[in-house]
């Protein structure tokens, strides 16, 4: 009989080290808390870790102004008609002066190319993604219809909570505008692992593979999501901000949406929105980085 004990203590024990559980996330959530405590800000989070095991939120049903996060979503929608024939990567799009942004709005594209130019597909997605390009957006916009192309795009795919009815050029002409396109924090790691697992192949292997390699390369917000981690962390993201209302000093969106790779090969998903705040810029930033890194060191550090 007692070998019978320690037979059975020997089998628990190795299981449990094969896949040992996670702490349990109510220790994220308290951080996650005490960060957002005491700024003069709304924030809404969702997290999810360990295999999908995990999810956690904060204000995760709450409507935000998505600003230039939903360019993540306008790729996606290209590269589903992409795969349909309806159009390839490599077909070049032609953007007029008169097709060019105001000088204000954000387009390295623009600059590079003052009289407009021809441009891949390809280029179009990894300037309106990797670089939140509001040319390169618009010109995507064009291509597949409207706004609410898109949005119908997603929601057809089981992401319910998202409107989509503005391009770039009219949501930067008017500052309400940003309002009508929202997601909910908990909606948007829903895309983002929908389309991470592709389990019901929505995307081909070679529009998912430039796909995420895309949002690995974005060079926006590296004071949010990746603003503590390990310079070598792997994060495929995608950012958005709204700048400052300049007659009440709100800013309604600080956001970055994204997936971070661990070192064990796991990885763990998060969204944070900062809306509604007062506070500066470095301020709205540090939220999301003191999110993610608490999120990072909760899923590196021991396990129970």
């Amino acid at each position: 009989m007692n070998k019978l004990f320690q037979l059975v203590a020997l089998i628990l024990t190795f299981l449990s080290s094969c896949n040992p559980p996670y702490k349990d996330t109510n220790s994220l959530r308290s951080k996650i808390e005490e960060v957002v405590s005491d700024k003069n800000a709304v924030v809404g989070v969702s997290i999810i870790g360990n295999n999908g095991k995990d999810t956690l939120s904060v204000n995760g049903d709450r409507r935000f102004p998505m600003q230039s996060v939903f360019k993540f979503h306008i790729a996606l929608a290209v590269l589903s008609e992409i795969d349909k024939g309806t159009f390839s990567l490599h077909q070049k799009i032609e953007i007029g002066k008169g097709d060019l942004p105001a000088k204000d709005s954000w387009s390295p594209l623009r600059d590079e190319n003052p009289e407009g130019g021809s441009f891949t597909i390809e280029k179009l997605i990894q300037y309106s993604v990797s670089q939140s390009d509001n040319m390169a957006c618009d010109a995507l916009i064009r291509l597949v219809g409207t706004p609410t192309t898109v949005e119908e795009y997603i929601k057809k795919n089981g992401i319910n909570d998202i409107q989509i009815r503005f391009n770039e050029e009219d949501m930067q002409s008017n500052w309400d505008n940003m309002f009508q396109n929202w997601t909910t924090p908990k909606a948007a790691s829903e895309t983002l692992k929908l389309f991470y697992e592709n389990k019901n192949n929505l995307l081909s292997k070679s529009s998912y593979d430039f796909f995420w390699k895309t949002n690995k390369e974005t060079t926006t917000g590296q004071n949010r999501i990746r603003g503590q981690l390990p310079t070598e962390t792997i994060v495929a993201h995608k950012t958005g901000w709204s700048g400052t209302n300049k007659k009440t000093g709100i800013t309604a969106a600080v956001n970055n949406i994204g997936i971070v790779f661990l070192p064990n090969g796991e990885y763990f998903i998060i969204s944070v929105f900062v809306t509604d705040s007062k506070e500066n810029m470095d301020t709205n930033e540090k939220i999301i980085a003191d999110i993610a890194k608490a999120t990072y060191d909760f899923y590196t550090t021991a396990k129970q």
